[in-house]
């Protein structure tokens, strides 16, 4: 067998010290499997004295994660710090510089660096890998440009978010309100202490400009992902939803049109029979739908230590086994540059909420807005008054132009008988 495969950890959190357990666990395993083994022999994390429940005796301390790229006795260096840039960034530079392999489980630095740091691997003829970056220890990445290579990708979408999962799920089925799931979540661990980076939407949108650049063969374009987070999603939203024949979920989807790349993050309704709207609690799912392979739906658990530190150890594995390939799949220099496209364009049906004042006359003024931008209705329920004084009115449109939909709702928001603003949501229609 030949010669130790050795590993400089950056980052020694719940996925760094779930690395170590891996790696040391399954080490014969592991070692038969990627025909050498695979050891650590050096880690840098910025409390030596925190207990992390992992033996680290005869591994080297490092105080600057940057001087891992320097070490003799390192030959590939795992981050695992986070962040899109700072000691992460840095580090990432020296170790390709310094020409050693780079694995990373860090995904904002990949959607705002990736393009800048796949070059320098391509120039230098090195591995960069990223499994462990979008949807933890689910082979995504892997699923897309090995086992689909021959595919041309018709559009990549799904629930790239545990913690936005976590928070639906527990209000469809306690009928609880979003803010109240939130705190909760917050006290378990689910969520962080500020939750923007997740419940906004960021976070998917990191993501899934991954996972657009390798369906799709294009130029990671993070800017262009619109994001919509579930900040405005209300119980009621919920229940309607399910008296549909939906579930709310927020959706990351990246498909290609007329050659221009769309890219968005909403919450949706999926149907209850779509594998989508089965995904429950903290797992995630990604659909990838190939024009030969047809629809593959990937389910499991998008984050914390063993998943996340599972897919690491597999980009080892590969590294071990001397797996170079361009980290985008394609050179850099062959990425599309795609242009973005119009949302206003795309086609589809539509949820709309709305209160309006309970007096005669204000349904046909809803209804006229939407007949006189073109946008007809497939179903239409009317709750009964409040204390308030206004009603509640759920629609679910036929298919129609987003830029006509949205046209609609500025004209009801617009009327002194609408009371706030209306609700609209996408319907997942494949």
């Amino acid at each position: 067998m030949s010669e130790a495969l050795r590993i400089g950890i950056a980052g020694l959190g719940n996925v760094g010290a779930g690395v170590v357990k891996v790696l040391a666990g399954n080490a014969e395993l592991i070692a038969r499997r990627a025909g050498r083994p695979i050891v650590v022999t050096a880690v840098s994390a910025r409390d030596r004295g925190r207990d992390r429940g992992v033996a680290l005796d005869g591994i080297a301390w490092v105080d600057d994660a940057a001087e891992l790229a320097a070490r003799d006795d390192v030959d590939v260096v795992v981050e695992l710090i986070g962040g899109s840039d700072g000691p992460a960034l840095t580090l990432a530079r020296r170790t390709l510089a310094a020409g050693k392999p780079f694995v990373t489980a860090n995904k904002a630095m990949l959607a705002h660096h990736g393009l800048a740091l796949a070059e320098a691997a391509e120039k230098a003829g090195l591995p960069l890998k990223y499994e462990a970056a979008v949807a933890g220890g689910i082979p995504v990445i892997k699923g897309i440009s090995e086992g689909a290579a021959a595919n041309r990708m018709l559009r990549v979408y799904g629930l790239m978010n545990g913690t936005c999962n976590y928070i639906l799920s527990r209000m469809e089925a306690e009928g609880l309100d979003f803010a109240s799931v939130l705190a909760d979540a917050q006290a378990l661990g689910f969520a962080e202490a500020d939750p923007s980076f997740d419940i906004d939407g960021i976070d998917t949108a990191h993501k899934l400009s991954i996972l657009a650049a390798l369906a799709f063969g294009a130029r990671i374009d993070f800017a262009g992902v619109a994001c919509h987070g579930i900040r405005s999603i209300a119980s009621v939203d919920i229940a309607q939803a399910a008296a549909l024949g939906f579930r709310i979920k927020l959706v990351g989807l990246a498909e290609v049109q007329d050659g221009a790349l769309f890219q968005r993050v909403h919450p949706a309704l999926v149907p209850l029979d779509h594998p989508v709207a089965t995904t429950m609690g903290s797992l995630n799912a990604v659909v990838v739908e190939g024009d030969f392979v047809g629809r593959l739906f990937f389910q499991g658990r998008g984050a914390g230590e063993g998943p996340t530190a599972s897919a690491v150890v597999a980009d080892l594995v590969d590294i071990a086994r001397s797996d170079v390939r361009p980290p985008f799949v394609m050179p850099v220099s062959q990425l599309a540059a795609l242009p973005r496209a119009a949302a206003g364009d795309r086609r589809g049906r539509y949820y709309l909420r709305l209160n309006v004042a309970d007096r005669v006359g204000v349904l046909a003024e809803v209804t006229a807005a939407l007949r006189d931008a073109g946008v007809s209705i497939e179903s239409l329920v009317q709750r009964g008054g409040s204390d308030a004084g206004d009603t509640m009115v759920v629609m679910v449109t036929h298919e129609a132009r987003e830029a006509d939909v949205l046209a609609s709702l500025a004209h009801m928001a617009a009327s002194p008988a609408v009371v706030g603003q209306p609700v609209m949501m996408h319907i997942l229609d494949f």
